[in-house]
């Protein structure tokens, strides 16, 4: 299972209604989307993950950018990354301000 949340480390909150894709990487095949909830949060993006491979969560930040008030240098940020073993859950949080972003693998 994948899951994100977005913070908006600007404003210091959860960034609600941000929405988001997961792809396959090896073709763009979207397997799954989800919007950020009131927390900044998606629980559950698209089926369980089959196999190991590359994938990406690509989060349309000019819609929260837009709904906020702010003009921000990225429209979208892509976050790629590896599974290792479908079995586990991944957490692929985004820290978010309208001119720099960073992520990390969460718990």
């Amino acid at each position: 299972m994948i899951s994100t949340h977005v913070l908006d480390t600007v404003r210091g909150v959860p960034a609600a209604g941000v929405p988001v894709r997961l792809e396959a990487a090896s073709d763009a095949k979207v397997l799954g989307s989800g919007v950020t909830d009131g927390a900044g949060r998606v629980g559950e993006l698209g089926p369980a993950i089959a196999r190991p491979g590359n994938y990406r969560l690509t989060f349309n930040t000019s819609v929260y950018f837009a709904a906020t008030g702010q003009t921000g240098l990225f429209p979208e940020v892509c976050v790629s990354f590896t599974v290792t073993d479908p079995a586990r859950h991944l957490h692929i949080p985004l820290l978010l301000s309208p001119f720099a972003y960073s992520t990390y693998r969460g718990s």
